[in-house]
């Protein structure tokens, strides 16, 4: 072997962990992390406006702070599509065992129709926010019928799901989440 052919087998050799590296990084790139859910970032306060209680008084996300939050609204009149979107949260929850009591879920009425007084008693334990006549709501947690979100207990929104989430993946994202939590 001549001086030059062992120069040039020492340069690929150091040549090709990066040629390597190269070709894996454009043509075998990975797909997304192991969330089913969307990762906010940067996550936003939830809506700090005051909403209504369907017995009077007010609701206020505030007043959650500690508590993992799960967030769907829809219409007062909660078609079939909302009451998925309810027994799903439901579902999740339950599913959660030991860590429920994590979790506390709320329902924000996004238009002026007023919800039926036993709308809730298939999902005890949801809280009901309705929006107050006159005032309208801007998009994101409190007012998307196509997401779930998820408030962490700071009160930041830092999560969301398809409103028709799969509820084994939605509740493998929300295992990990609370198991790696240090707060709530």
């Amino acid at each position: 072997m001549t001086p030059r052919t062992k120069l040039l087998a020492i340069a690929a050799l150091f040549a090709l962990p990066i040629a390597a590296s190269l070709v894996t990084y454009h043509f075998f790139r990975p797909q997304g992390g192991a969330s089913y859910g969307e990762l906010l970032l940067p996550p936003a306060t939830v809506s700090a406006q005051p909403f209504e209680e369907p017995a009077g008084g007010r609701f206020e996300f505030a007043r959650l702070r500690g508590k993992w939050v799960l967030v769907a609204s829809d219409s007062g009149e909660c078609p079939a599509a909302c009451a998925a979107k309810l027994t799903l949260l439901r579902q999740v929850r339950l599913a959660l065992g030991r860590d429920a009591g994590r979790v506390a879920r709320v329902f924000v009425v996004d238009d002026l129709r007023r919800p039926a007084p036993n709308l809730l008693e298939a999902f005890e334990g949801m809280q009901l926010a309705v929006t107050p006549t006159g005032m309208s709501l801007p998009a994101g947690a409190a007012n998307d019928r196509a997401h779930v979100y998820l408030v962490d207990p700071n009160g930041n929104v830092m999560m969301r799901w398809p409103a028709a989430a799969d509820p084994k993946r939605m509740l493998a994202d929300l295992k990990r989440l609370l198991k790696a939590s240090q707060i709530g």
